[in-house]
């Protein structure tokens, strides 16, 4: 067993939000990082059409591990072929009362309602400006801080501060745990959103070089919301790809775990399913004219497989290695 897994293995005996802290703190010292990356075999790499990233692998880490930027390298070195960090808000702020985040052990699931808790863009984009050159694709997840008067207004600020650091930036509109947050998903609130960003996002292009715009959605999406959406999104001016999901607020009947009743947003293996579902109704919807990046229970390379055949080009996951720890990317990529 990797040095990496037995000790996430040893954390997991931490309160949940404790070992996360731990992790974080081991990662940025260098405790357990391969002395290099796994080899990236031309067969793995991946070009997304629209915004043009150049993946040496489809396996991307997904925001809520590094809030921070403070362990994007180490995670490159296990073997993502990208990691984004955040979600960051322009203020730094507390999140949500403790306790905010739960393993349920007997679902392979986590459910969190942590809040955007981060540090702010001032030390994130310090940490995001001083990373080495080359050493990987980095992108940055962006959110709206909760007491603010105008939400969108926070997702321009975010985009001007990260631009010239980020390979991409996400535009996080699908947390259920910032009151009001997803009503941005809403059709006029999101053509604003969007409006707004793209005018923001060509003139940053103007100004510094261009840079890719995602929007991550929700899971708990009908069809009508799903139509709504695409169609803002393929009519927005700058905007290159969909992250498809985030959390959700439903709980399948199957959950075991004693906090299955626990508020907040539900990730890993129960969100498989359904996830992969809403991706599949963005790619009919969206065709070839956006990316799409596939989230929500990856656990697998067969997770890995339903994501691309419902239309994804790469991936991401987070909640997985909570139970399998990092050794897992590896083992991924030796069957893809």
């Amino acid at each position: 067993m990797a040095i990496a897994d037995l000790a996430a293995r040893l954390v997991r005996c931490l309160p949940p939000e404790a070992a996360h802290r731990v992790t974080v703190a081991a990662l940025k010292s260098g405790l357990g990082v391969p002395a290099r990356r796994p080899e990236m075999l031309p067969g793995r790499a991946v070009k997304l059409p629209v915004s043009g990233l150049s993946l040496p692998n489809p396996i991307g880490l997904a925001a809520g591990f590094d809030k921070n930027a403070e362990a994007f390298a180490a995670m490159l070195g296990f073997g993502f072929g990208f990691v984004e960090c955040g979600t960051v808000t322009p203020k730094p702020q507390p999140g949500n009362p403790k306790p905010r985040l739960f393993r349920l052990t007997e679902d392979r699931a986590v459910i969190n309602r942590m809040g955007f808790n981060n540090e702010g863009l001032d030390g994130f984009v310090d940490r995001l400006s001083a990373r080495e050159p080359g050493a990987g694709i980095v992108g940055a997840n962006v959110g709206a801080n909760k007491t603010t008067e105008d939400f969108v207004a926070d997702y321009v600020t975010g985009m001007q501060a990260v631009w010239r650091y980020a390979d991409y930036i996400t535009l996080n509109i699908s947390s259920p745990n910032t009151p009001g947050l997803r009503d941005l998903q809403g059709k006029s609130a999101l053509e604003d959103l969007l409006g707004r960003c793209g005018e923001a996002g060509r003139r940053l292009a103007d100004e510094h070089g261009f840079l890719p715009i995602f929007l991550k959605v929700a899971p708990d999406l009908d069809d009508v919301q799903i139509a709504d959406i695409a169609t803002a999104a393929k009519a927005a001016p700058y905007l290159h790809g969909l992250i498809v999901s985030n959390t959700t607020l439903a709980r399948p009947i199957t959950l075991r775990s004693a906090f299955k009743s626990e508020g907040g947003g539900l990730s890993g293996a129960p969100l498989m399913a359904p996830s992969t579902e809403v991706l599949a109704a963005f790619k009919t919807e969206v065709g070839d004219s956006l990316d799409l990046i596939g989230a929500g229970g990856v656990a697998d390379v067969d997770d890995v497989w339903a994501k691309l055949a419902a239309g994804a080009q790469a991936v991401q996951l987070y909640s997985a290695l909570v139970y399998e720890g990092p050794g897992l990317i590896r083992r991924i990529l030796a069957e893809l």
